[in-house]
């Protein structure tokens, strides 16, 4: 029985990393050959971070089922309590243990946690990486990202390009690349401890799917939802490029009276009650903290794309849910729509593209990131010109015009499941 540990937010908290953790855990569970944990921040961030992370919405348990066991131990705030996380991943005799690395901020306490790991000896170190070059550029995010993800024993990169950044991070390193975790007759991989690389994918998550007895024709007449819906889905953060899905639209309606745009997401500077004191304490730091290490045009707290829709006439064109949708929810925004936007201005590999598979709907998205490695132009999604806004319509307007068949989606993905990527790592950790 091989005892895996995936560390990273547990299912109480928000957001996609706590999906995505979740979800790995539940593929090695799956498998009947693994004893599962979870272990978990309580806090995830510095307390200056004027945010509410924790999921306080959603009903059901993703863990319902399963032989999971989850242990909620790291808080970001106490150093005391990570010496504890990694005693107790040592008392849990893992084999192997997965660290979520998906901001370089947690890069010292999880640098801390895994060299003691690595110390200790005895067990295989995987960095699971969501990025390596941080989307917000701070004089101190290549130092905390060298810190935290240095000690590995392997990585799990979900494009090239994050395996190019790693190339970047670590020039004095050789990398050997794998796309299923086998490194067969290569020279020294089992010597080359910080240098495996397995290339995988952002899977397709299954902790959604579509609903049978969900009316969508009913959904879409109380909402006044026309023929042809576009999806913004999730966190509202300026990287996404909310504010040119918002124009590209305005440009389509004008064109067209057949078109919906449902924005779906909280914004994710305005979780926290703003009057309240403790708040007003936490932006005034946080703000201080920004001005100190981040570049004027990165402080996207006064980033406010919904204004746009008013301001471009298209208030009957577009439905509004500006808060953060519980898990049991998801699924009606998809199965309305009929096509995912994804202007993002740069891209790591998208959970909300993964979530969107699952309903077999195809992609409209930049050129940027890892989307041309996903989406093949005409096959199962359309791309178009970062910041172009022109053509971002025009492709919009294509997806109506020239739809994507729903089984080209669906044959696109389907080697893109959880348990072949379980599986690539149990062989990459072999």
């Amino acid at each position: 029985m091989t005892k895996i540990v995936c560390f990273g937010p547990g299912p109480m908290f928000k957001g996609g990393i706590s999906n995505y953790n979740t979800s790995l855990a539940k593929a090695f569970d799956r498998r009947g050959d693994c004893e599962v944990h979870i272990v978990s921040w309580t806090q995830q961030y510095p307390a200056i971070i004027p945010r509410e992370f924790v999921d306080k919405k959603s009903k059901v348990d993703l863990l319902e089922g399963t032989n999971i066991q989850v242990h909620y131990l790291t808080n970001y705030n106490n150093p005391l309590s990570w010496t504890a996380t990694a005693n107790k991943i040592i008392e849990l005799e893992a084999d192997i243990v997965i660290f979520q690395w998906a901001i370089a901020i947690q890069g010292l306490p999880l640098g801390r946690i895994a060299r003691k790991l690595v110390k200790h000896g005895g067990m295989e170190v995987i960095f699971d990486l969501h990025f390596v070059i941080q989307k917000e550029s701070s004089s101190l995010d290549k130092r905390f990202t060298h810190y935290g993800i240095a000690p590995a024993s392997s990585y799990v990169a979900h494009a090239y390009k994050t395996v190019d950044e790693l190339r970047e991070l670590f020039p004095q390193r050789e990398f050997l690349v794998s796309e299923d975790g086998n490194w067969g007759e290569a020279a020294g991989a089992e010597a080359m401890p910080g240098r495996k690389v397995i290339k995988l994918y952002h899977p397709i998550y299954d902790l959604f799917a579509p609903q049978a007895d969900f009316d969508v024709a009913a959904f879409k007449a109380e909402h006044g939802l026309r023929e042809n819906v576009f999806l913004f889905f999730g966190f509202i953060r300026k990287y996404k490029g909310l504010h040119n899905v918002i124009k590209a639209f305005a440009k389509l309606a004008e064109r067209r009276e057949d078109v919906s745009l449902i924005i779906c997401g909280e914004s994710f500077w305005d979780t926290l009650k703003a009057d309240k004191l403790s708040t007003k304490i936490k932006n005034a730091t946080f703000g201080l903290a920004k001005k100190i290490f981040l570049k004027k045009s990165d402080d996207e707290r006064n980033y406010r794309p919904l204004e746009l829709v008013d301001q471009l006439g298209i208030r009957d064109r577009t439905m509004i849910k500006n808060e953060f949708v519980a898990n049991e929810e998801v699924h009606q925004y998809f199965q309305a729509s009929d096509a995912v936007v994804l202007f993002y201005s740069y891209a790591t590999p998208s959970g909300v593209e993964s979530i969107s598979y699952n309903f077999r709907l195809p992609a409209v998205a930049t050129k940027v990131g890892h989307f041309p490695e996903t989406i093949q132009e005409g096959y199962n999604g359309y791309l178009a010109e970062p910041d172009d806004i022109e053509d971002m319509a025009r492709q919009m307007e294509k997806m109506i015009t020239d739809p994507i068949p729903r089984d080209n989606v669906a044959e696109t993905t389907k080697s893109m499941s959880w348990d072949n990527y379980a599986q690539a790592i149990l062989n990459g950790a072999r």
